[in-house]
């Protein structure tokens, strides 16, 4: 008798049970915000360059002092960048910006000057880094201390200002693996 195995026997499981694809479909279904993390590199090119990253792994550490983690993956331009670089910045995102969170997220993307071409941003004040116009918030950091989790750097940055202009408009959210708005 010939004998077949199902798709969960075949998936080989992490030593502690689950298998990458169960943990990514469990949590995809935990909304998160969606921010742009920034940073200037001033070592590339004559006036340096800026180098953009969206992320959903953002969160508040601490009141006091004011702290912020962002999660970055191991050997991304960003992560090199932010391990030469303690200055950076974070632009939180709202639900009209959908279209800066997937340039940002793309892929084998083009070059991140490209990427901020024809994006209307201001030049933080203490980071150096773009905080784009729009942005529910913007938050200037000083790296604190960084930690490396897997395959993921989590950094912990001081905020050194921050900045939430009155706005009426809504977060961007990532749930399910896409791009929502609150309702």
């Amino acid at each position: 008798m010939l004998q077949t195995t199902s798709p969960a026997e075949t998936r080989i499981p992490h030593p502690d049970g689950v298998t990458a694809e169960e943990f990514r479909a469990a949590l995809a279904r935990l909304a998160a915000g969606v921010v742009l993390v920034t940073a200037h590199d001033p070592d590339d090119g004559p006036r340096g360059e800026d180098v953009g990253m969206t992320a959903t792994a953002f969160l508040s550490v601490s009141l006091d002092p004011p702290l912020v983690m962002v999660s970055v993956r191991n050997d991304s331009r960003m992560e090199d960048l932010l391990a030469r670089q303690p200055l950076w910045a974070v632009s939180l995102l709202s639900e009209s910006q959908r279209h800066v969170a997937g340039r940002f997220a793309m892929k084998g993307r083009v070059s991140d000057r490209l990427l901020f071409e024809d994006l209307t941003y201001e030049r933080g004040e203490l980071s150096g880094s773009p905080l784009i116009r729009g942005a529910l918030a913007t938050l200037e950091c000083r790296t604190e201390q960084r930690v490396v989790a897997g395959d993921h750097t989590l950094v912990i940055g001081r905020v050194l200002r921050a900045s939430a202009p009155s706005m009426e408009s809504g977060p961007l959210t990532y749930f399910r693996g896409r791009y929502r708005h609150l309702s």
